[in-house]
Protein backbone atom coordinates (compact mmCIF):
# COMPACT_ATOMS: atom_id res chain seq x y z
CA UNK A 1 0.00 0.00 0.00
CA UNK A 2 1.20 3.83 -0.64
CA UNK A 3 2.90 5.43 2.21
CA UNK A 4 1.11 8.42 1.56
CA UNK A 5 -0.80 10.17 4.47
CA UNK A 6 -4.40 10.30 3.76
CA UNK A 7 -3.72 6.45 2.73
CA UNK A 8 -2.64 5.24 5.59
CA UNK A 9 -5.52 7.69 7.62
CA UNK A 10 -8.03 5.82 5.80
CA UNK A 11 -6.43 2.33 5.43
CA UNK A 12 -4.29 1.33 8.31
CA UNK A 13 -5.57 -0.76 10.86
CA UNK A 14 -8.50 -0.72 9.39
CA UNK A 15 -9.31 -3.46 6.75
CA UNK A 16 -12.79 -4.55 5.72
CA UNK A 17 -14.06 -6.53 8.50
CA UNK A 18 -13.51 -10.30 7.44
CA UNK A 19 -16.68 -11.74 8.25
CA UNK A 20 -19.15 -9.03 7.03
CA UNK A 21 -16.72 -7.50 4.75
CA UNK A 22 -18.12 -4.26 6.29
CA UNK A 23 -15.13 -1.51 4.91
CA UNK A 24 -15.49 0.35 8.06
CA UNK A 25 -14.13 -0.60 11.00
CA UNK A 26 -17.16 -2.29 13.20
CA UNK A 27 -17.87 -0.90 16.99
CA UNK A 28 -16.86 -3.45 19.16
CA UNK A 29 -19.08 -3.43 22.48
CA UNK A 30 -18.22 -6.54 23.96
CA UNK A 31 -16.30 -6.20 27.64
CA UNK A 32 -15.25 -9.72 27.01
CA UNK A 33 -14.06 -12.07 24.71
CA UNK A 34 -14.59 -15.59 24.27
CA UNK A 35 -11.15 -18.64 24.99
CA UNK A 36 -10.86 -21.52 22.87
CA UNK A 37 -8.77 -22.78 25.92
CA UNK A 38 -7.17 -21.09 29.60
CA UNK A 39 -5.01 -18.14 28.11
CA UNK A 40 -5.94 -19.10 23.99
CA UNK A 41 -7.91 -16.24 22.82
CA UNK A 42 -7.98 -14.25 19.26
CA UNK A 43 -6.04 -11.56 21.04
CA UNK A 44 -8.71 -9.89 23.08
CA UNK A 45 -9.55 -11.02 26.82
CA UNK A 46 -11.28 -7.70 28.31
CA UNK A 47 -12.11 -4.63 27.04
CA UNK A 48 -10.28 -2.47 29.28
CA UNK A 49 -7.28 -4.40 28.75
CA UNK A 50 -7.31 -3.86 24.64
CA UNK A 51 -10.66 -3.53 22.08
CA UNK A 52 -10.56 -4.08 18.37
CA UNK A 53 -12.08 -0.73 17.75
CA UNK A 54 -9.59 0.77 20.11
CA UNK A 55 -6.79 -1.05 18.60
CA UNK A 56 -7.34 -0.20 15.18
CA UNK A 57 -7.31 3.79 15.88
CA UNK A 58 -4.29 2.62 18.25
CA UNK A 59 -2.66 1.47 15.26
CA UNK A 60 -4.10 4.13 12.63
CA UNK A 61 -2.86 7.02 14.63
CA UNK A 62 1.01 5.89 15.59
CA UNK A 63 1.39 4.89 12.25
CA UNK A 64 0.52 8.71 11.16
CA UNK A 65 2.99 10.14 14.21
CA UNK A 66 5.58 7.48 12.35
CA UNK A 67 5.77 5.53 15.55
CA UNK A 68 5.91 1.92 16.65
CA UNK A 69 3.16 2.08 19.32
CA UNK A 70 0.49 3.90 19.98
CA UNK A 71 -1.83 3.39 23.14
CA UNK A 72 -5.58 5.61 23.69
CA UNK A 73 -6.91 6.97 26.56
CA UNK A 74 -9.46 8.69 27.90
CA UNK A 75 -8.43 11.88 27.70
CA UNK A 76 -5.70 14.19 26.49
CA UNK A 77 -5.11 14.53 30.45
CA UNK A 78 -5.32 11.33 31.42
CA UNK A 79 -2.37 10.57 28.49
CA UNK A 80 -0.74 12.99 30.35
CA UNK A 81 -0.58 11.33 33.49
CA UNK A 82 -0.16 8.36 32.48
CA UNK A 83 3.33 9.39 31.04
CA UNK A 84 4.03 11.17 34.18
CA UNK A 85 4.05 7.64 35.98
CA UNK A 86 7.40 6.98 33.89
CA UNK A 87 9.50 10.04 36.51
CA UNK A 88 8.53 6.74 39.43
CA UNK A 89 12.00 5.61 40.27
CA UNK A 90 13.71 3.42 38.66
CA UNK A 91 11.93 4.01 35.22
CA UNK A 92 13.32 7.22 34.68
CA UNK A 93 17.11 8.91 36.17
CA UNK A 94 15.48 11.56 38.16
CA UNK A 95 11.61 12.83 39.24
CA UNK A 96 12.00 17.31 37.94
CA UNK A 97 10.28 18.14 34.94
CA UNK A 98 11.30 20.87 33.13
CA UNK A 99 8.08 22.31 31.65
CA UNK A 100 8.07 25.13 28.46
CA UNK A 101 7.13 28.57 29.90
CA UNK A 102 4.50 28.74 27.82
CA UNK A 103 2.18 25.32 27.88
CA UNK A 104 -1.87 24.32 28.49
CA UNK A 105 -3.06 25.47 31.61
CA UNK A 106 -4.51 21.87 32.32
CA UNK A 107 -0.74 20.37 31.39
CA UNK A 108 0.65 22.85 34.32
CA UNK A 109 -2.40 22.29 36.91
CA UNK A 110 -1.33 18.87 36.52
CA UNK A 111 2.21 19.54 36.95
CA UNK A 112 2.02 21.89 39.18
CA UNK A 113 -0.61 21.33 41.49
CA UNK A 114 -1.36 16.91 41.29
CA UNK A 115 2.46 15.58 41.11
CA UNK A 116 4.74 18.50 42.69
CA UNK A 117 2.94 17.93 45.67
CA UNK A 118 4.00 14.06 45.35
CA UNK A 119 7.69 14.81 45.53
CA UNK A 120 7.81 15.77 41.78
CA UNK A 121 9.51 19.14 41.32
CA UNK A 122 8.72 21.38 38.33
CA UNK A 123 10.62 24.31 36.15
CA UNK A 124 9.47 26.32 34.25
CA UNK A 125 11.63 26.80 31.67
CA UNK A 126 12.61 29.31 28.68
CA UNK A 127 13.14 26.52 25.31
CA UNK A 128 13.79 28.82 22.87
CA UNK A 129 17.40 29.80 24.06
CA UNK A 130 18.84 26.20 23.73
CA UNK A 131 22.06 27.96 25.30
CA UNK A 132 20.68 28.80 28.57
CA UNK A 133 18.31 25.56 28.69
CA UNK A 134 22.39 23.78 28.69
CA UNK A 135 24.15 25.16 30.91
CA UNK A 136 21.16 25.92 33.38
CA UNK A 137 19.66 22.05 33.37
CA UNK A 138 18.85 20.64 36.99
CA UNK A 139 20.89 17.58 37.82
CA UNK A 140 17.73 15.78 38.68
CA UNK A 141 15.56 16.40 35.82
CA UNK A 142 13.77 13.37 34.48
CA UNK A 143 11.70 14.42 31.73
CA UNK A 144 11.35 17.56 29.33
CA UNK A 145 7.66 18.38 28.30
CA UNK A 146 7.03 20.71 25.49
CA UNK A 147 4.06 21.94 23.14
CA UNK A 148 5.03 23.17 19.84
CA UNK A 149 3.72 25.30 18.95
CA UNK A 150 2.48 26.61 22.57
CA UNK A 151 -0.78 27.28 23.96
CA UNK A 152 -1.59 29.75 23.40
CA UNK A 153 1.00 31.83 21.98
CA UNK A 154 2.30 29.67 19.37
CA UNK A 155 5.59 29.61 19.91
CA UNK A 156 7.38 27.45 18.56
CA UNK A 157 10.67 24.73 19.47
CA UNK A 158 13.25 23.40 17.93
CA UNK A 159 12.54 19.87 18.86
CA UNK A 160 16.08 18.32 17.45
CA UNK A 161 18.30 20.78 19.67
CA UNK A 162 16.15 19.98 22.59
CA UNK A 163 16.14 16.66 22.14
CA UNK A 164 19.81 16.30 21.62
CA UNK A 165 20.48 18.64 24.99
CA UNK A 166 17.82 16.02 26.85
CA UNK A 167 19.29 12.69 25.78
CA UNK A 168 22.62 14.06 26.66
CA UNK A 169 21.41 14.39 30.57
CA UNK A 170 19.52 11.16 30.14
CA UNK A 171 15.89 13.13 30.34
CA UNK A 172 12.87 11.85 28.05
CA UNK A 173 11.43 14.37 25.83
CA UNK A 174 7.64 14.67 25.71
CA UNK A 175 6.51 16.67 22.95
CA UNK A 176 3.06 17.57 23.14
CA UNK A 177 1.89 17.73 18.94
CA UNK A 178 -1.94 18.43 19.44
CA UNK A 179 -1.62 22.09 17.79
CA UNK A 180 0.72 20.71 14.66
CA UNK A 181 -0.99 16.93 14.30
CA UNK A 182 0.76 14.50 12.70
CA UNK A 183 0.08 15.88 9.66
CA UNK A 184 2.34 18.93 10.03
CA UNK A 185 4.84 17.62 12.14
CA UNK A 186 6.00 14.29 13.37
CA UNK A 187 8.48 14.83 16.56
CA UNK A 188 9.54 11.29 16.83
CA UNK A 189 11.32 11.69 13.28
CA UNK A 190 12.96 14.68 15.24
CA UNK A 191 14.19 12.53 18.60
CA UNK A 192 11.44 12.81 20.78
CA UNK A 193 10.80 9.78 22.87
CA UNK A 194 7.14 10.60 23.64
CA UNK A 195 4.40 12.26 21.21
CA UNK A 196 0.84 12.98 23.22
CA UNK A 197 -2.39 14.61 21.79
CA UNK A 198 -5.67 15.41 23.08
CA UNK A 199 -7.69 13.61 20.43
CA UNK A 200 -10.47 15.78 21.39
CA UNK A 201 -9.07 18.16 19.18
CA UNK A 202 -7.67 18.16 15.86
CA UNK A 203 -7.52 14.61 15.63
CA UNK A 204 -11.60 13.97 16.35
CA UNK A 205 -12.09 17.00 14.55
CA UNK A 206 -15.79 17.88 15.16
CA UNK A 207 -16.41 18.62 18.92
CA UNK A 208 -18.19 15.61 19.61
CA UNK A 209 -15.30 12.98 21.65
CA UNK A 210 -13.18 13.85 24.72
CA UNK A 211 -9.74 11.56 24.06
CA UNK A 212 -6.28 11.16 24.16
CA UNK A 213 -3.29 9.56 22.43
CA UNK A 214 0.37 8.52 23.60
CA UNK A 215 2.84 7.26 20.45
CA UNK A 216 6.29 6.07 21.09
CA UNK A 217 8.76 4.03 18.96
CA UNK A 218 10.78 2.91 22.30
CA UNK A 219 10.11 -0.40 23.06
CA UNK A 220 10.70 0.12 27.31
CA UNK A 221 8.81 3.38 27.34
CA UNK A 222 5.75 1.35 25.46
CA UNK A 223 5.60 -1.67 27.74
CA UNK A 224 5.48 1.15 30.48
CA UNK A 225 2.94 2.82 29.31
CA UNK A 226 0.62 -0.09 27.82
CA UNK A 227 1.24 -1.58 31.44
CA UNK A 228 0.06 1.54 33.28
CA UNK A 229 -2.91 1.95 30.38
CA UNK A 230 -3.86 -1.64 31.77
CA UNK A 231 -3.59 -0.99 34.81
CA UNK A 232 -5.21 2.31 35.93
CA UNK A 233 -7.72 1.67 33.14
CA UNK A 234 -8.25 5.32 31.68
CA UNK A 235 -9.36 4.38 28.83
CA UNK A 236 -11.70 5.25 26.05
CA UNK A 237 -14.56 3.59 25.32
CA UNK A 238 -15.21 1.77 21.89
CA UNK A 239 -17.20 4.69 20.62
CA UNK A 240 -15.38 7.23 21.02
CA UNK A 241 -12.59 5.56 19.56
CA UNK A 242 -14.94 5.13 16.33
CA UNK A 243 -15.41 8.80 16.09
CA UNK A 244 -11.73 9.56 16.36
CA UNK A 245 -11.10 6.53 13.64
CA UNK A 246 -13.73 8.26 11.10
CA UNK A 247 -12.19 11.92 12.25
CA UNK A 248 -8.95 10.74 11.33
CA UNK A 249 -9.89 10.04 8.14
CA UNK A 250 -10.38 13.46 7.12
CA UNK A 251 -7.49 14.97 8.99
CA UNK A 252 -5.35 16.35 6.13
CA UNK A 253 -7.81 17.79 3.67
CA UNK A 254 -9.37 19.52 7.38
CA UNK A 255 -5.74 20.69 7.97
CA UNK A 256 -5.21 22.26 4.65
CA UNK A 257 -8.06 24.35 5.08
CA UNK A 258 -7.43 25.15 8.61
CA UNK A 259 -4.26 26.42 7.63
CA UNK A 260 -5.31 28.24 4.36
CA UNK A 261 -8.57 29.96 6.71
CA UNK A 262 -5.72 31.01 9.47
CA UNK A 263 -3.61 33.05 6.84
CA UNK A 264 -6.97 34.92 5.66
CA UNK A 265 -7.41 35.74 9.01
CA UNK A 266 -3.88 36.60 9.88
CA UNK A 267 -4.04 39.07 6.95
CA UNK A 268 -6.49 41.06 8.31
CA UNK A 269 -5.08 41.05 12.06
CA UNK A 270 -1.92 41.97 10.98
CA UNK A 271 -3.33 44.96 9.58
CA UNK A 272 -5.75 46.02 12.09
CA UNK A 273 -5.27 49.15 14.14
CA UNK A 274 -7.29 47.64 17.10
CA UNK A 275 -4.55 44.77 17.03
CA UNK A 276 -1.19 45.10 19.37
CA UNK A 277 0.12 42.20 17.91
CA UNK A 278 -0.68 38.77 15.92
CA UNK A 279 1.22 35.25 16.99
CA UNK A 280 0.95 33.19 14.24
CA UNK A 281 4.28 31.18 13.15
CA UNK A 282 4.44 31.76 9.84
CA UNK A 283 5.11 35.12 10.54
CA UNK A 284 8.73 35.89 10.43
CA UNK A 285 8.72 37.84 13.69
CA UNK A 286 7.19 34.91 15.66
CA UNK A 287 8.94 33.62 18.57
CA UNK A 288 10.02 29.91 17.34
CA UNK A 289 9.26 30.64 13.29
CA UNK A 290 12.64 29.54 11.82
CA UNK A 291 11.92 26.49 14.21
CA UNK A 292 8.44 26.00 12.49
CA UNK A 293 9.84 26.77 9.24
CA UNK A 294 12.31 23.71 9.72
CA UNK A 295 9.71 20.92 11.18
CA UNK A 296 6.40 22.06 10.03
CA UNK A 297 5.34 21.19 6.61
CA UNK A 298 2.53 24.59 7.37
CA UNK A 299 1.40 26.61 9.88
CA UNK A 300 -1.51 25.11 11.37
CA UNK A 301 -4.65 26.73 12.47
CA UNK A 302 -4.57 28.39 15.73
CA UNK A 303 -4.10 31.87 15.69
CA UNK A 304 -4.01 34.58 18.99
CA UNK A 305 -3.61 38.23 19.15
CA UNK A 306 -3.37 41.33 21.76
CA UNK A 307 -5.88 43.68 21.69
CA UNK A 308 -4.14 47.08 21.96
CA UNK A 309 -7.18 48.64 24.45
CA UNK A 310 -6.33 45.82 26.95
CA UNK A 311 -7.96 43.22 29.04
CA UNK A 312 -12.07 44.43 28.93
CA UNK A 313 -11.04 45.19 24.99
CA UNK A 314 -10.12 41.94 24.20
CA UNK A 315 -12.85 40.59 26.15
CA UNK A 316 -15.55 42.30 24.13
CA UNK A 317 -14.07 41.39 21.34
CA UNK A 318 -14.60 37.64 22.59
CA UNK A 319 -18.32 38.08 23.15
CA UNK A 320 -19.13 39.74 19.63
CA UNK A 321 -17.76 37.30 17.19
CA UNK A 322 -21.21 35.38 15.58
CA UNK A 323 -19.33 32.75 13.53
CA UNK A 324 -16.40 32.50 15.67
CA UNK A 325 -18.43 30.16 18.58
CA UNK A 326 -17.58 31.48 22.39
CA UNK A 327 -16.05 28.07 23.86
CA UNK A 328 -13.25 26.23 25.05
CA UNK A 329 -11.67 23.61 23.06
CA UNK A 330 -9.96 23.93 19.84
CA UNK A 331 -9.35 21.95 16.55
CA UNK A 332 -13.11 21.06 15.07
CA UNK A 333 -14.56 22.37 11.82
CA UNK A 334 -16.05 24.78 13.42
CA UNK A 335 -14.27 28.27 14.16
CA UNK A 336 -13.99 28.99 18.02
CA UNK A 337 -12.99 32.16 20.38
CA UNK A 338 -11.68 32.50 23.78
CA UNK A 339 -10.07 34.43 26.39
CA UNK A 340 -7.64 32.11 27.78
CA UNK A 341 -6.70 34.67 31.08
CA UNK A 342 -10.32 34.24 31.81
CA UNK A 343 -10.37 30.62 30.29
CA UNK A 344 -8.43 27.69 29.70
CA UNK A 345 -5.57 29.48 31.15
CA UNK A 346 -7.03 30.47 34.28
CA UNK A 347 -4.86 27.91 36.22
CA UNK A 348 -1.78 29.73 35.26
CA UNK A 349 -2.91 32.96 37.09
CA UNK A 350 0.16 34.25 38.97
CA UNK A 351 2.24 31.65 37.83
CA UNK A 352 5.24 31.72 35.20
CA UNK A 353 2.97 30.35 32.68
CA UNK A 354 0.64 33.14 33.29
CA UNK A 355 -0.64 34.87 30.22
CA UNK A 356 -1.13 38.69 28.29
CA UNK A 357 -4.80 39.69 29.64
CA UNK A 358 -5.44 40.99 26.30
CA UNK A 359 -4.95 37.78 24.79
CA UNK A 360 -7.28 36.68 22.43
CA UNK A 361 -7.09 32.85 21.07
CA UNK A 362 -8.55 31.57 17.88
CA UNK A 363 -9.39 27.97 16.34
CA UNK A 364 -9.91 28.73 12.73
CA UNK A 365 -11.99 26.56 11.51
CA UNK A 366 -13.20 25.49 8.03
CA UNK A 367 -16.20 27.80 7.29
CA UNK A 368 -15.87 30.08 4.19
CA UNK A 369 -12.67 32.06 5.19
CA UNK A 370 -14.39 35.77 3.62
CA UNK A 371 -17.31 34.99 6.48
CA UNK A 372 -14.84 34.41 8.94
CA UNK A 373 -12.77 37.79 8.14
CA UNK A 374 -15.93 39.79 7.94
CA UNK A 375 -17.48 38.23 11.26
CA UNK A 376 -13.55 39.06 13.24
CA UNK A 377 -13.39 42.36 11.51
CA UNK A 378 -17.05 43.38 12.80
CA UNK A 379 -16.16 42.09 16.35
CA UNK A 380 -13.18 44.18 16.40
CA UNK A 381 -15.28 47.46 15.31
CA UNK A 382 -16.94 47.40 18.55
CA UNK A 383 -13.72 48.57 20.61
Amino acid sequence: MSSGFSTRAIHVGQDPDPITGAVVTPISLSTTFAQDGVGNHKGFEYSRSGNPTRAAMETQIASLEQARYGMAFASGLAAEDNILRLLTPPHCGGKRVLLGNDAYGGTFRLISKVWSPMGFPWTAVDLTDLDKLRDDWPDDTGMIWLETPTNPLLTCFDIEGIAAIAHERGAIVVVDNTFATPYLQQPITLGADIVVHSATKYLGGHSDVVGGFVATSNDDLAERIAFTQNAAGAVPAPFDCYLVLRGVKTLAVRMDRHCQNARAVVGLLVDHGAVERVLYPQLPDHPGHAAAAKQMSDFGGMVSFQVAAGRDAAMRVADATSVFTLAESLGAVESLIEHPGAMTHMSAAGSPLEVPDNLVRLSVGIEDAADLVDDLAAALDTI
